[in-house]
């Protein structure tokens, strides 16, 4: 009877859904529908706009849709409802142009951009790996190891499963899958050697969740390509900001796991022994090494991250098929085909969300935020509190990838004006999306950990509380001491000082950075143009300047584009290209430095603007509308086809490259 309730109530719910999408779209493949199209090219948002999304998004609750089902409707409405010209422009539809945007097809075209991401073509790699190494014999040999080095402290068989926890996540790069395989072997042995069986639940489910913060981490993936804006974030500073945050919440829990030892007095220990530690070494070496390698040749430049990624894939299958040999060429395709799966949802989520994120740009939603931010005067110690509040309730209601694609823009702009390293942002969003793992009604831990030890969701629930108090003092840390997740990053990556202030609102409203001496003693920003310091006049440029330059490098290749597009002869162009940049407002000093460089169409012209910009961005820079416009040409662009190469600009995303990993937004210049 209550199957048949539940249904019923479905079925209606979705009758409802139908019906708002049908008054909603009256007409659209009608005559009428085309004098609707003229009428909501001035008015974008008809009326009852606000009440179809809230009808639609109700609907979609009561129905049980998953969380990527509920984005992608939202965004879908959103284009159709106020977007510039929604689903109702059919004059592209007119035309035989293969690049025109035609009516329902707004939408796949904003997800389209996703392909763009270079960093993209890691994840699926990173995710093939781990579901390889998962399924082998990692779990026991990792174990093992861990046990033969602390086994002998008071608490050592937990402290153990802490550092079983953290090794795995580093292969598998997921918190389910180490709460699983860590788990189901752990908790037993934890409960038979006396410990309390919600403390060794507790213990593992949150350990478990380590997955998403110690490097190679599928979410720094996801946050680089979202936050990465204009100025690509660097993939291998975000891997080594998470490893010391990682190491501080190990730390917090195996504390914690010895106090708990001690006070209980039943837990056993076994003997230390450097036979036994050399044997399980052994054992685990090849397990051990995957997170090495793949850190080791990121950050020695022997390969990029999407590179790593595809040698931690060959390197798994060496592995496990040829030297531990738990599974066989047989067990490989039920393991990439659960792997596909997984991929297949992420990949989902991500292109949904990407459309979302589009519409929010188009309707300059992160720019309205930022002003409102500014308005509110905060210091950038209220605003990580504020984004600590944030995170943790959305933590609590979305899943860490969603979290990441929907709030990350929206956030990113202001970090920036406040001058926050988008690199310790991506730390503490990381930390709190951690915490969002285990709290309900979201947190996916809990309901692994429901299943895997069979024992009621409020059960899981209660034994993690004193684990998620463990988790916010290490937020805390992490959050308002940036040295924790900057200092590595600083020193091998930087070439700076280990110790990273938090940023500090000067007197005058500007951003008080590391540097010269400013207002009451602190560091201050120079102003461009300014010399300084016993490097010759060279400055370090501060995150804002940082952004400012790579949004203005990208406007360099929109404009040659648009000189390409519009056919100019060759003799012309260079005065077309200028008065582009002009109506831009292209000013920045050092960008105009490298417009300076170019004195006419030839080839020469463009290989100084790229070394500048190359050197001056910390990265290799490139633009293919703006080589093909330096050419030289004495029939002129305009006799026969131009050569615009790639679709450049900020939007296209691969005319104007700036290498795999790119450089940070703060990383200098």
């Amino acid at each position: 009877m209550i199957g048949s309730r539940k249904t019923l109530v479905r079925i209606l719910a979705f009758a409802v859904l139908v019906a708002v999408v049908i008054i909603a779209l009256p007409g659209a493949a009608s005559p009428e529908g085309v004098e609707l199209a003229d009428e909501l090219a001035g008015d974008p948002a008809p009326p009852g706009s606000g009440l179809l999304l809230t009808a639609a998004l109700a609907a979609l609750i009561v129905l049980g849709s998953p969380l990527f089902v509920i984005i992608g409707v939202l965004a879908a409405l959103c284009f159709a409802l106020y977007g510039e010209k929604g689903l109702y422009d059919v004059a592209p539809c007119l035309t035989l142009d293969p690049e025109a945007i035609c009516g329902f097809d707004t939408f796949p075209a904003k997800m389209a951009n996703l392909t763009t991401k270079n960093v993209l073509l890691a994840i699926p790699f990173f995710v093939v790996s781990g579901a390889i190494m998962s399924a082998g014999d990692i779990a026991n040999r990792l174990v093992a190891f861990a046990r033969a080095l602390v086994g002998w402290m008071p608490g050592g068989l937990a402290v153990a499963t802490v550092g079983g926890c953290i090794f795995f996540a580093a292969i598998s790069g997921s918190s389910p899958v180490t709460v699983i395989a860590i788990g189901s072997m752990m908790f037993p042995a934890l409960v038979k050697a006396g410990y309390d069986s919600r403390f060794s639940m507790g213990l593992v489910t949150t350990a478990g969740s380590l997955g998403i913060l110690i490097p190679p981490s599928i979410p720094m993936l996801v946050f680089a390509i979202v936050a990465g804006g204009r100025v690509p974030l660097d993939v291998g500073e975000l891997f080594m900001a998470g490893i010391l945050p990682g190491a501080l919440i190990g730390i917090l829990l195996s504390l914690y796991s010895v106090w708990v030892a001690k006070k209980s007095g039943q837990t056993q220990r076994t003997r230390f022994s450097f036979a036994q530690v050399a044997t399980r070494f052994r054992e685990g070496f090849w397990a051990v090494m995957l997170p090495v390698i793949i850190l080791g040749g990121i950050y020695s430049g022997l390969f990029t991250p999407t590179e790593a990624a595809a040698v931690s894939v060959i390197y798994a299958l060496i592995v496990e098929l040829t030297i531990h040999r738990e599974i066989g060429l047989s067990h490989l395709p039920k393991i990439l085909t659960e792997a596909a799966v997984l991929m297949g949802t992420l990949l989902i989520i991500m292109a949904l969300a990407f459309g979302l994120n589009d519409f929010l740009v188009e309707e300059k939603v992160p720019d309205m935020a930022v002003e409102l931010i500014r308005s509110m005067d905060l210091s950038p110690l209220q605003f990580l509190l504020i984004i600590n509040v944030l995170l943790l309730v959305v933590g609590a209601l979305m899943d860490s990838i969603s979290a990441i694609l929907i709030i990350a823009p929206l956030l990113k702009p202001i970090a920036d004006q406040l001058g926050i390293d988008p690199v310790h942002l991506g730390v503490i969003f990381i930390v709190n999306l951690e915490i969002g793992y285990l709290t309900p009604p979201i947190g996916i831990n809990l309901f692994v950990a429901s299943s895997v030890f069979k024992r009621p969701l409020g059960e899981v629930i209660k034994s993690v509380l004193p684990f998620i108090g463990l988790m916010f003092v290490g937020l805390g840390i992490v959050t308002y001491v940036p040295s924790v997740s900057l200092g590595p990053v600083n020193v091998f990556l930087r070439d700076k000082d280990f110790y990273e202030p938090l940023p500090q609102i000067g007197e005058d409203g500007k951003v008080i950075r590391p540097g010269a001496k400013g207002p009451g003693g602190g560091p201050a920003i120079k102003k461009p143009g300014e010399g300084g310091g016993a490097d010759g006049g060279k400055r370090v440029l501060s995150m804002q300047e940082m952004t400012e330059i790579g949004e203005q490098m990208y406007v360099l290749c929109d404009a040659a584009e648009v000189v390409m597009d519009d056919e100019v002869p060759s003799a012309e162009r260079v005065a077309k290209w200028r008065a582009e940049l002009e109506s831009e407002e292209v000013a920045n000093p050092e960008v105009m430095k490298i417009v300076e460089l170019v004195d006419g169409p030839t080839p020469e012209a463009y290989v100084k603007v790229t070394g500048a910009a190359s050197e001056l961005m910390k990265t290799d820079w490139t633009c293919e509308a703006l080589e093909s416009m330096l050419k030289a040409d004495t029939a002129g662009a305009g006799d026969g086809e131009p050569e615009t190469g790639a679709s450049g600009g900020a939007g296209s995303g691969d005319s104007a490259t700036a290498g795999d990993s790119g450089a940070a937004s703060g990383s200098g210049g």
